[in-house]
């Protein structure tokens, strides 16, 4: 392994309070990490005030991600540029600026353009407050550190949907974009006054690596688009997605290729050949995929299936962030006495275990069930997200912690926002498959049929319905039923595939080192 240990480098350490410090920046980056999934309960009625389909509006969205996913990948060499804090403070001003020009746009292809430009600034902000963390703290305190940044990290994709149905439901949908106005002030106040650089981390003058920013521009741009758009363009018979699709795997490769050998690479990807960096990583964006990806079908399933309004369903995943924040000191104390490892493949297991306890929904499952789920797969994730940062940054040598916080969290953000698209586009398609299967059972010659157009027709005429009318409600209600029956099916098979998922995860986090495999100061770290 080529890892150094820390304690043999030039002790550094900032002249503010590193506690001040470390809650300024997850201000900043819990403001962005919230803007990611805040929009989703406010699509509908986005294409409704800005006069477009709901499929146009969806570009809002994708946009974001796009410009999020490349920037979050190359903000170590914008950092190295300009200077960290210079240019976490440019990504938190614009950001900022970026939220209030959305919530004033008057149309569509403004909205998507300020969109754009939000993904692109605030790209900047998870990679930077996670190298200052680093860089702040000494190994032996970052898992305590970390427990804040998990609290920003889990909480926010949590929140996200719960704030903005919120939002939505009793003010407009341009408060979703506003409400990052004073977060943003704030933080960049604290960062102006608390943050400083490192010595390593001083600004200087950086080849331009034009070749690396167009293949990861390329190669992350075209996964993003083609992963969002499939479904609705039907996938590979789209020649659109198919281009999509060649770009972004034509990119990925060009990009591995090109900053492996480059003089002054874009990303230096020396990273991967620390063991546990490369195996923290992948955990991480397998971590990443499940938060985000069940983050939005629970209240998905609710809103569509259910019929409950955005804020009762963010309102469903707001008592697992509560689990969450209780336990992270507890897998804290654990990670003393438990090697590390352990309890990520626990952290996985469990959220196997949560996922088929949760592939068990029915039409007339109530919220208190529904919270309860939501309670067991969200307690997993305080398995995971500290314990994975943790073992990831725990032989990395210091000088790359810029490269390593950038490729960290693109993993996570990038893997979620893929993720996201395909449990959505599974679902649909899952729910194809299920109607297909079970429409030939709707035959009007079967007794079950009958039996239940008997009952309807009766419950329409007690309501005093002529008795056409009443056939018509009862062939409309024998519909919403099967419809129902279909969606519950696709949602409880997604769940167990998510399920299926984090079991075949569990024994690929023993890839990370033992602890006694490690120095003495990143055993400390880590133990």
């Amino acid at each position: 392994m080529n890892a150094t240990p820390e304690v043999d480098k030039e002790p550094w350490r900032p002249a503010a309070n590193p506690w001040l410090i470390a809650v300024t920046v997850t201000l900043a980056a819990f403001m962005e990490i919230l803007d990611g999934t805040i929009i989703n309960v406010a699509l509908p009625h986005i294409s409704g005030a800005l006069g477009s389909s709901y499929d146009d509006a969806t570009w809002a969205l994708t946009s974001y991600l796009v410009a999020n996913g490349i920037v979050l990948t190359i903000s170590a060499w914008f950092g190295k540029l300009f200077g960290r804090k210079r240019y976490f403070m440019i990504c938190i001003v614009m950001f900022t600026v970026c939220s209030f020009l959305c919530g004033l746009s008057t149309s569509l292809p403004m909205l998507i353009v300020f969109r754009l430009m939000q993904g692109f600034f605030g790209g900047g902000l998870q990679p930077n407050q996670q190298s200052i963390i680093l860089d702040t703290f000494p190994p032996d305190k970052r898992g305590a550190a970390f427990g804040l940044t998990a609290i920003a990290t889990i909480i926010g994709p949590i929140m996200g949907p719960l704030l903005g149905g919120y939002l939505v439901d009793n003010f407009s949908w341009r408060w979703i974009f506003y409400v990052n106005v004073p977060f943003g002030i704030l933080a960049t106040i604290g960062v102006a006054l608390l943050v400083e650089d490192p010595p390593w981390e001083r600004s200087a003058r950086q080849p331009v690596d034009i070749i690396g920013i167009a293949l990861i521009s390329l190669g992350l741009g075209g996964l993003e688009i083609m992963c969002d758009r499939g479904e609705d363009e039907d996938w590979f018979a789209s020649p659109f997605v198919t281009a999509m699709a060649v770009c972004g795997v034509a990119g990925m490769i060009g990009a591995i290729i090109w900053l492996r050998r480059a003089r002054h690479p874009l990303v230096n990807l020396d990273i991967f050949k620390d063991r546990n960096f490369a195996a923290g990583t992948f955990l991480m964006g397998m971590m990443g995929a499940v938060l985000y990806a069940s983050a939005v079908i629970v209240p998905q399933f609710a809103q569509q299936v259910l019929g409950y309004t955005a804020t009762w369903s963010g309102l469903l995943l707001a008592p697992g962030g509560a689990v969450v924040i209780l336990m992270i000191p507890i897998i804290g104390r654990m990670m003393g006495v438990v090697q590390v490892r352990t309890i990520i493949a626990a952290g996985f297991f469990i959220m196997g275990a949560s996922m088929f306890i949760s592939a068990r929904l029915t039409p007339s499952i109530d919220f208190s069930h529904l919270v309860l789920f939501r309670i067991i797969q969200t307690a997993s994730l305080g398995f995971l997200f500290v314990p994975i940062s943790t073992a990831a940054y725990s032989t990395l040598p210091r000088e790359l912690n810029a490269d390593g916080s950038a490729i960290f969290s693109m993993a996570r953000n990038y893997v979620g926002s893929l993720s996201i698209s395909l449990a959505t586009a599974t679902i649909i398609q899952t729910q194809q498959r299920q109607q297909a299967a079970l429409v030939g059972r709707m035959s009007p010659f079967r007794p079950e049929y009958q039996h239940y157009l008997a009952i309807a027709q009766q419950v329409a005429r007690d309501a005093g319905m002529p008795p056409a009318r009443a056939t018509q409600y009862a062939l409309y209600r024998l519909y919403r039923t099967f419809m129902t029956q279909v969606s519950i099916l696709a949602y409880n098979e997604v769940f167990m595939l998510i399920g299926l998922l984090a079991f075949c995860i569990v024994p690929l986090c023993f890839l990370l080192s033992p602890n006694r495999d490690r120095p003495d100061s990143s055993a400390s770290a880590i133990h």
